[in-house]
């Protein structure tokens, strides 16, 4: 009896030890399938505020509160926008005071605990920039997707769409742009977002599957009068807006893309988003296959959406070697299999999805480059 007992207690700890790990690898997958809108994603460093007056933030240093551009600084119960680091105005050698351009909501006191967000804008066009639009519910396989269409006098519009971390607000940051050029926006919002369907997992795809309510706000703008399509996305957003080009009904109509810190290797991201959350580094491997059951993710089928071969409309690609979620070298291959449709802009010292903030001006001439002979 001594033997099987002493098999069934190994067999016993072997299969214990086998669901501890297989539920290890799926908490380490929620970093990714089940990041919420708007929520700082893992690793976003938090800082705490020194000061604040009308014009001046001082914040703790760091790698994060040096980088270069204008961000949305998000805390809890406040937000606002912070311009570039004013040299030599630090009262501390481990502070950093960066341009207050304006508190949008709430009380920047001393001791709160902020984090730098891509993410500049809160509310919506109107409210936060002074542009007029209109609030529009576009059908969708799930249900209703709320967009916001702002007109403009071309018959091209430009078709946005956020990414991991952020909201359909974070398009705002090129809107003034898009606006200028009198290009019509439609800023969607898909399933998983606040007013948008549920995912029937509950679970987000990583563009695998959330691009068909892109392909919705394809129908829908062709139905009221575009005749071509600029399909933009940031992060997973332009996962879905590679797929959508490649396989909708009326890719025909889609005349361009821009690429922001596009994800085009979902495991890579799903790593390192997971070792952002401190997973041990012999988990990631079952974050991944626990990634691919709960999904079906796999198989090439996200990351054949980044395979040049299929590209056959000019793309602009916007990425940065600085990128810790969505690796710069897929963007780099990406780029050099097919420099007949791509224009890759590198931005150097810009986090996930924040290449227009690390350098507004350069980003919006590089895109106004690109747009002007698609209008």
């Amino acid at each position: 009896m001594r033997p099987v007992s002493a098999a069934a207690a190994a067999l016993t700890a072997l299969i214990g030890a086998g669901a501890a790990a297989v539920a290890a690898g799926r908490y380490a997958s929620d970093a990714a399938l089940k990041a919420r809108p708007g929520r700082p994603l893992p690793g976003d460093p938090r800082l705490t505020v020194h000061e604040a007056d009308g014009e001046r933030i001082t914040l703790t240093r760091s790698l994060a509160t040096l980088r270069p551009g204008t961000y949305g600084l998000g805390g809890d119960g406040s937000h606002a926008i912070v311009g570039p680091v004013l040299d030599g105005q630090a009262p501390a050698a481990d502070t950093v005071v960066r341009r207050l351009v304006r508190v949008t909501h709430g009380q920047l006191e001393p001791g709160a605990k902020v984090r730098l967000t891509p993410q500049v804008h809160l509310g919506n066009p109107r409210d936060a920039l002074g542009l007029e639009h209109a609030d529009v519910d576009i059908p969708g396989e799930l249900g209703g997707l709320p967009a916001w269409f702002l007109p403009g006098g071309r018959d091209t519009w430009v078709i946005t769409v956020h990414g991991l971390g952020t909201t359909r607000e974070h398009p705002m940051v090129v809107m003034d742009l898009l606006h200028r050029l009198r290009l019509p926006v439609l800023d969607l919002a898909y399933r998983g977002d606040v007013g948008a369907p549920r995912q029937p997992d509950g679970l987000g795809h990583l563009g695998d599957s959330e691009w068909r309510d892109l392909d919705a706000a394809i129908r829908y703008a062709v139905r009221y009068g575009a005749e071509r399509v600029v399909l933009y996305g940031w992060s997973t957003g332009a996962t879905m807006a590679l797929r959508a080009a490649n396989h909708s009904a009326l890719r025909d109509r889609v005349s361009g893309l821009v690429l922001d810190s596009p994800v085009l290797d979902w495991e890579l991201t799903l790593r390192a988003l997971a070792a952002a959350r401190h997973t041990p580094a012999p988990l990631l491997p079952l974050a991944v296959r626990a990634a691919q059951g709960r999904t079906g993710l796999g198989g090439g089928r996200v990351t054949e959406a980044a395979e040049a071969a299929a590209l056959s409309v000019p793309t602009l690609l916007v990425h940065g070697p600085d990128d810790t979620l969505a690796p710069w070298r897929r963007s780099r291959e990406l780029a050099d299999r097919r420099p007949d449709l791509v224009t890759l802009s590198a931005v150097p010292e810009a986090p996930h999805a924040a290449m227009w903030n690390a350098d507004p001006k350069g980003y919006e001439e590089t895109l106004r480059r690109f747009l002007t002979p698609l209008m």
